[in-house]
């Protein structure tokens, strides 16, 4: 079979597939729904003379439940809050979610935020005033669900005992235009959606402030070889951590270096070395680097207002002494270089 074949055909059971699985079935249980023709219980049975002795461990309350059954029921896991405000609280309740910052400023920073975010199109806004938006109908797009879902919601400023924050609380839902009593799932997982939005937006808003921060702080500075605390060779930037970060990338890529997969929790990547010629290296004003193999791993330590480079190879063996020597002017050159650029 031709490979061309084989793709198409593949393509057709994919799409099969696909089509078989509705937004519906993904929201259902997969087996049948025979236990809904349940018998009624019926009356525990004593033996003459039997002493009844019941545990109230598996009690079920003598009550009426009020929910879906059957086809009806929801089995998606409720939406997460993404926790992408660093140091935010957030609670949930039946009505909302209230996200506390640590600092006054943050709350303020984030509000203004969400204010920014209200004058686009996203978001569109039925009423404002001082420390609370009432928001006009936002659609939805999200893809287990293939109806129009619309919501609109009330976000409101809080403070609370020397805490700040912000509260979103959905005050009306439409499906398919036509309004309907929301679910407490429902409402649970449509307040996490303008959470996470708002979330997203102001955790993009804090990386782009860093990237700019870093383009001015990267300009001066000073990069030379030093010793970790265990004694051994290191090279020392002295820039705080997300400031280098930011612009490490570029500085790599002036050397000759390619990233193939980068970690900023772990401060570790793994980049590929192109051989350059003489030329590239006397334009660049240094000497070629020492560096035998293709593939290393490059390890960045945050030292509070300065960044350690440790650098091993493909094997995980740290590279001599001589070699961090001779990358050391490498990286202050295309420091250099950047920002003549």
């Amino acid at each position: 079979m031709k490979p061309v074949f084989k793709l198409a055909l593949s393509g057709v059971l994919v799409a099969s597939l696909a089509a078989c699985s509705s937004a519906d079935k993904r929201r259902q249980a997969s087996d049948d729904f025979e236990y809904l023709n349940t018998q009624p219980m019926s009356q525990w049975q004593l033996l003459p003379d039997q002493e009844p002795e019941f545990s109230g461990a598996y009690r079920i309350p003598d009550r009426d439940f009020d929910g879906p059954v059957g086809r009806n029921i929801d089995i998606r896991p409720p939406q997460q809050i993404l926790e992408l405000i660093p140091g935010a609280r957030y609670e949930q309740d039946a009505e909302g979610v209230t996200v506390w910052m640590p600092r006054a400023e943050q709350a303020e920073h984030l509000w203004q935020s969400i204010e920014d975010m209200t004058a686009g199109p996203q978001v569109p806004v039925r009423h404002a005033s001082a420390g609370s938006i009432e928001t006009d109908w936002v659609v939805w797009s999200i893809e287990d669900d293939e109806e129009v879902i619309e919501s609109r919601y009330l976000l409101t400023q809080r403070q609370e005992r020397s805490r700040e924050g912000f509260r979103i609380e959905m005050v009306e839902w439409k499906r398919n235009g036509q309004a309907e009593n929301l679910s407490l799932a429902s409402r649970s997982r449509y307040n996490a959606q303008m959470t996470n939005l708002i979330a997203s937006r102001y955790d993009e808003e804090l990386r782009e402030e860093a990237r700019l921060k870093a383009q001015e702080l990267v300009k001066n500075i000073p990069i030379s070889l030093g010793k970790d605390r265990s004694g051994l060779p290191v090279i020392i930037a002295r820039a705080p951590y997300d400031v280098f970060w930011e612009r490490f990338p570029n500085i790599l890529d002036q050397l000759g270096f390619t990233i193939e997969d980068r970690n900023r929790s772990q401060g570790t990547l793994s980049v590929a070395l192109k051989e350059q010629d003489d030329e590239f290296w006397e334009n660049l004003g240094v000497q070629p680097l020492q560096l035998e193999r293709k593939n290393y791993n490059i390890l960045l330590g945050d030292l509070g207002n300065r960044t350690s480079i440790n650098v091993t190879d493909s094997s995980g063996k740290p590279v001599p002494e001589e070699q961090l020597a001779n990358l050391s002017p490498a990286l202050v050159a295309a420091v250099e270089r950047l920002n003549r650029n």
